[in-house]
């Protein structure tokens, strides 16, 4: 027996089960197979891209002037902050601008400590117009720059953080242009809860229920929706300073029927989310799903101050500025854990702990293009994309036959390999199966033949210069080696650049293309000359059927 051809035998049996064993999740037989089978052999499959599964195409727009207001509404609280430590007497801190900000002071003399302060704490804050009793600043346009670059970095990757804990198979989040984000999820089921999830800000915060003050017991128990226009016109304008009023959204059990619950808060943030752990769904006692949060070391020691300092008090849990809930605070909490009830879905409330966990949007986004892919255009495609690898496949086939004979059958063989091998890759990889994909697999077929063809004539070429079989198909396969190796390298590097520089459908190409021209090297030089050494092992062969 000619060295080594069992272990090779071997191999490409192993090889031909594992692609199967890899491939049958990705079958509609799989739902067939008992529950243990999932729990030892593979039981994900190839995925199918949006092209072929449909699924939604987002294009968001964040809003970037949003994100320079919310860092001035940070650096005038930090403003306000570092002049309390300095016993600096200040009158207000407001915005004026977009990019301006007015701080005002009683005493002229506070001037130069106010300025030394800004300038070693919040140096992109420029002078613009200084008076005796006011300052007014404006954030420099490399700050401002720098600010809104940042906001569309953070939001792509807190919405890729959302996207994966949200288990949507291979993503496209991509930057285009300044300041817009592209999304394409495939197979995604529900839209609008998987674009509730991507947009919602997130920000959550702990505040207090001002219940000292005598206006909140002037509120109404609720409101209706068709209400509010009304109440912000009558208790807007007595609101207490300090104080704001925010709402509680309560849907009635049996008529479902929405109304709003004023709150008058206190503005004063105590807590905010940037200090979370951990955020997960649960049920209470009555079986009702809410939002358990549980605080990072610095956060719990917070959370255990505030609680400790504000007992018998109500401490209200706001997200993006509604109120979740308002729970009375009965004594000091420690552990840092807190929960968020609000009337939630089970889906809803999972929704919300992946948001939070996530973090928080650094400024809002607006929706540009929302495009629902069907699934119809997938099935169609793939139906004429298998269509056309059918009879492509059955034509080469029958050329080889004629054109080779005996050998033709064998570079047949090696193609039905490849296919089976390429598909069990895909599988084994879960990559993402789509149309640019379908034709690199075809463009694979062509070059399994192409390798076959070139091994092929460097054996006729031996034969007719009178070497035996065995010599010929050895010297044929040794000539043929360089240029087969030569051709797919080259392939294989081409694919490997548009991997790297390519997106979405691109590299789904190159997956396949690189994983197909690595199949084909094994198939071509090692699946068909075992062939031929099994043919020619036992008995001395005088002609090939070449």
């Amino acid at each position: 027996m000619k060295k080594g051809i069992k272990g090779r035998i071997i191999l490409i049996s192993l090889t031909i089960l594992s692609s199967i064993v890899f491939f049958l999740p990705s079958t509609r037989f799989y739902s067939l197979f008992p529950s243990w089978w999932g729990n030892i052999f593979p039981n994900k499959g190839i995925n199918l891209g949006l092209d072929l599964q449909g699924g939604i195409h987002l294009v968001l727009e964040v809003e970037q002037d949003e994100a320079v207001s919310n860092n001035l509404d940070q650096m005038m609280a930090g403003i306000k902050d570092s002049a309390n430590e300095k016993k600096i007497e200040v009158s207000s801190v407001k915005k004026v601008a977009m990019s301006d900000i007015l701080i005002e002071y009683p005493r002229k003399e506070a001037k130069e400590t106010l300025t030394k302060v800004i300038n070693d704490q919040f140096p992109f804050l420029i002078s613009k117009e200084s008076k005796d009793n006011a300052l007014l600043l404006t954030l420099s346009n490399d700050e401002a720059s720098r600010i809104k670059e940042n906001a569309v970095s953070q939001s792509m990757e807190t919405i890729r953080n959302r996207i994966d804990q949200f288990g949507v198979a291979e993503p496209l989040i991509q930057r285009q242009g300044t300041n817009q984000i592209l999304i394409q999820l495939p197979g995604i089921k529900n839209p609008q809860q998987a674009l509730s999830l991507i947009k919602t800000t997130a920000l959550l915060e702990f505040k207090l229920v001002d219940d000292e003050n005598s206006f909140s017991r002037e509120l109404p128990n609720s409101l209706k929706l068709d209400q509010e226009e009304k109440f912000k016109s009558e208790f807007g304008p007595r609101i207490p300073e300090g104080d704001e009023i925010l709402f509680e959204k309560i849907v009635d059990k049996d008529s479902q029927a929405v109304t709003k619950r004023p709150f008058l808060i206190k503005k004063r943030t105590l807590l905010t989310g940037d200090k979370l752990s951990d955020a997960r769904m649960s049920f209470d006692e009555y079986n009702k799903p809410y939002v358990s949060v549980v605080f990072d070391r610095t956060g719990s020691k917070q959370f255990e101050t505030i609680t400790a300092e504000n007992v018998r008090k109500r401490l209200a849990i706001i997200l993006d500025g509604t109120v979740y809930s308002a729970p009375v605070i009965q004594d000091r909490i420690l552990g840092g854990r807190a929960q968020i009830s609000g009337g939630f879905t089970p889906e809803e409330a999972t929704s919300l702990a992946i948001v939070l966990r996530a973090g928080a949007l650094p400024a809002p986004v607006k929706t540009i293009q929302n495009v629902t892919v069907g699934p119809s255009l997938g099935r169609d495609s793939i139906e004429m994309g298998f269509r056309a690898a059918k009879w492509g496949t059955l034509l080469v086939v029958v050329f080889m036959i004629f054109y080779y004979r005996l050998a033709g059958l064998i570079a047949d063989f090696a193609l039905v390999l490849n296919v089976i091998l390429l598909i069990g890759a895909l599988a084994a990889l879960n990559a993402t199966l789509t149309l640019p994909g379908i034709a690199g697999i075809i463009l694979t077929i062509g070059m399994s033949v192409d390798s076959n063809v070139l091994i092929f004539e460097r054996i006729r070429e031996e034969l007719r210069l009178g070497k035996p079989v065995r010599g010929a198909i050895d010297s044929g396969y040794d000539k043929a080696f360089l240029t087969i190796i030569d051709s797919h390298v080259t392939t294989l590097i081409t694919a490997l650049v548009l991997f790297i520089f390519g997106t979405g459908p691109i590299k789904g190409f190159a997956v396949s293309l690189s994983l197909g021209v690595t199949i084909n090297l094994f198939t071509s030089l090692v699946g068909t000359k075992v062939i031929f050494d099994m043919i020619t092992m036992r008995k001395k062969i005088e002609t090939l059927s070449i």
